[in-house]
């Protein structure tokens, strides 16, 4: 991306959705405009777990007048990411559904890990360099995230379902604050983060970070009430606890720095990050600028060079766990992405590479379920990919990939998939023919295949000698043909 190139990053959180902007200057991201609104989504999940029809006519309101701001911008200069919230939804798609054409781009619910990933990237880009181990703390409305890592990388992540707005309505339902209710609050809060104790062992950092909305207030008011700026201490927990236990009531805490939006979640907030503390046996915390926006703004800069995409590292990770043929994989992409070359000649050049990206992606897994069983090998690998631990990937791409795995080889017809996706017929279909034309397991002769795209008739051109010379290769594309008739499209081979 060039200098002064305009980012957004929406973040969709149980309590507040921001929208951060960033400019491109020589490899960082500067602030340009920031916009947060509580909607406090996470109070709108019923019994049922349903969100309520308040709860999304408040999100949808939100993203309109977000969209307002980012009408003007393309896809990748934007990713929108949801969170806990939305992972626990039954009635999501409902909400991502309307969600996606108010806001004019796709909103991603990404996994706990993803956003412990992106949430340390957001701290890690706005830290000093240095070579400290660092322990990253960030509690959300409806989860908190603990990940461990040097400089710019995430070495260890994990994400548990305890937040400020889910600990406030089950232990402080109408804003009482008593001893007895802190007592509950902080033992549950210890019972669900109680194995992070052996996967974040004292002694494993240097320096505790905390990041967002809780902790950033705490931050505040500690500060503004005299105890020393920079630090959250376990004593000056106990003298905010016993501020709130005075004030009886959050609609009566009286706080400089406390925001009124925060004032009715500050006390399960305040309960878990006591948990924290003395769970991993924290005697002070630094407050950190970065959190999970700043993260996804540095993701998409890292989203645009194959280098940096961490999307290649995780399929690197997930190839050589299964055993993939490598030169296989390889030779696959290689002719996938040329075939793709053509079919979308004329597209724009960084569009076209990186839906090339995405089918080389889909290149180097669509053997990966051979390692569980050669029958029925695509079936078993696009069910890795579904439940698969990617980092870097949201949940819709992983399943996008796991479609294309699953559609390389056997029946159309059976596959649940939107012909109308023009993108997707055609990285599935490249994919399927590539797989075809190296059948054989080596280098297969291009010269003189030729594909093209008419709207939905796609011609395959080849040469008399070419079919003469590989008659086993041309009789697989003849029954490709066939295959393809089942459905929307039609493929065509002239020779």
């Amino acid at each position: 991306m060039e200098n002064g190139t305009l980012l957004a990053a929406v973040d969709l959180g149980s309590n507040s959705f921001r929208l951060e902007i960033g400019r491109l200057d020589h490899g960082q991201v500067q602030r340009v405009e920031y916009l947060k609104e509580t909607v406090r989504q996470g109070n709108g999940l019923d019994e049922a777990r349903n969100l309520t029809q308040e709860a999304l006519e408040r999100g949808w309101a939100c993203l309109a007048r977000f969209n307002e701001r980012i009408a003007a911008f393309t896809q990748p200069q934007v990713r929108a990411v949801a969170t806990q919230t939305l992972r626990e939804a039954r009635n999501r798609d409902v909400f991502l559904t309307k969600a996606h054409e108010i806001l004019g781009f796709p909103i991603e619910v990404i996994s706990g890990h993803e956003e412990a990933r992106l949430i340390y990237q957001g701290v890690s880009h706005l830290l000093p360099q240095s070579d400290e181990n660092r322990l990253v703390v960030d509690i959300g409305g409806r989860s908190t995230e603990l990940i461990l890592g040097r400089q710019y990388d995430a070495r260890v992540m994990e994400s548990y379902r305890v937040g400020s707005v889910n600990w406030s309505m089950k232990y402080f339902p109408e804003g009482q604050f008593t001893l007895a209710a802190f007592e509950r609050a902080q033992i549950a809060a210890q019972a669900v983060l109680d194995e992070a104790l052996a996967i974040f062992p004292r002694g494993s950092w240097d320096i505790a970070y905390g990041s967002s909305g809780t902790i950033g207030a705490v931050a505040d008011v500690l500060y503004a009430c005299g105890w020393p700026a920079g630090w959250i201490t376990r004593e000056g927990l106990d003298w905010l606890q016993q501020q709130l236990l005075a004030a009886r009531s959050a609609d009566r805490v009286k706080l400089p720095m406390l925001k009124d939006d925060r004032r009715p979640v500050i006390g399960g907030g305040l309960s878990v990050l006591c948990a924290v503390f003395d769970l991993l046996g924290l005697e002070r915390m630094q407050p950190a600028a970065g959190a999970l926006r700043q993260g996804v703004l540095y993701d998409l800069l890292d989203r645009e060079h194959i280098d940096t995409d961490v999307r290649n590292a995780s399929v690197r990770r997930l190839a050589l766990k299964f055993g993939i043929d490598t030169p296989q994989a390889q030779r696959v992409g290689r002719v996938a992405g040329q075939l793709l070359r053509q079919l979308r000649a004329g597209e724009p050049a960084r569009d076209l590479q990186r839906h090339e990206r995405e089918l080389a992606w889909a290149a180097q897994l669509h053997e990966i379920g051979s390692l569980i069983s050669h029958s029925d090998y695509h079936k078993h690998g696009a069910y890795v990919l579904d439940n698969a631990d990617a980092p870097g990937f949201a949940q819709p791409e992983l399943h996008r990939l796991s479609l294309l795995v699953l559609g390389h080889r056997g029946k159309l017809r059976k596959l649940d998939i939107d012909f109308s996706d023009t993108l997707f017929v055609h990285q599935l279909l490249c994919l399927r023919l590539a797989v075809i034309l190296c059948h054989a397991r080596r280098d297969p002769e291009l010269q003189g295949l030729k594909l093209k795209a008419q709207g939905q008739l796609v011609t395959l051109q080849a040469r008399t000698d070419w079919v003469s010379a590989f008659p086993q290769s041309a009789h697989l594309l003849r029954e490709e043909a066939v295959a393809w008739q089942k459905t929307p499209w039609t493929l065509a081979i002239a020779c």
